[in-house]
């Protein structure tokens, strides 16, 4: 498996880990999206909800491409080495993985970071309730999509650290995807997979995994400098 690989199943890997910090963030507006269909049909509502995660992706992947773009721009324009970006990288990795084993909750501070931008998108994202076709479901899930989180924030530091456009977008979009079934279950299924991923031997499994990608991306960077 490639490197770029490894790191599309790490952001996929924490955006399914991490869901639950998604939940707490954004399952009450999950609900409240929910009820704002009420009156579909079953079918109907699977297919806005579709059309909702859709818009958040897209909004990540786009997210991802700019500050992909914005890195590169960097390293061209001031002369910096791919070494500081490499150890962005697994520096910000490293975070999460304590983050998932609930030993360090410092990513929860940059959610404040992103609070003024969401409060100039939010009063947009209300005008378009309810969500009664597709093309509203559409505009909310990009709306939906700079909410804040420190989860996001630090999977985007990583994209910026990628320095190519398709590559932060590509990064982006997997740890979208890997927050999705957690959004989109409901009821008993969500339940169960909540415990599974809540499961201490999961959590702390998945972080030790994460950490030592971390510290091999550290010392990527790092090598050819000191070694």
């Amino acid at each position: 498996m490639t490197e770029f690989a490894l790191q599309l199943l790490s952001l996929f890997s924490i955006g399914f880990l991490g869901s639950g910090h998604c939940l707490v963030m954004c399952g009450g507006m999950a609900s409240a999206l929910q009820l704002s269909m009420t009156g579909s049909s079953a079918t109907r509502r699977t297919e806005l909800q579709l059309l909702l995660s859709l818009g958040r992706l897209t909004t990540y992947s786009l997210l991802g491409a700019l500050v992909a773009g914005f890195g590169a721009l960097l390293l061209a324009s001031l002369g910096l080495a791919l070494f500081w970006l490499k150890l962005l990288s697994g520096l910000l990795l490293l975070a999460m993985a304590l983050y998932l084993a609930r030993l360090w909750f410092g990513l929860n501070q940059l959610e404040r970071a992103g609070a003024l931008l969401w409060r100039s998108i939010q009063p947009v994202a209300k005008r378009l309730m309810p969500l009664n076709s597709r093309r509203k479901a559409l505009a909310y899930g990009l709306c939906w999509g700079f909410l804040p989180c420190g989860l996001v924030y630090s999977a985007l530091g990583w994209a910026l650290a990628s320095g190519e456009l398709l590559s932060g977008a590509s990064l982006m979009f997997a740890f979208g995807a890997g927050t999705l079934p957690s959004i989109l279950l409901s009821g008993g299924a969500a339940t169960l997979l909540s415990r599974f991923k809540n499961h201490t031997q999961v959590r702390v499994c998945a972080a030790l995994l994460l950490g030592i990608y971390a510290i091999y991306l550290i010392w990527l960077a790092l090598a050819p400098r000191f070694f």
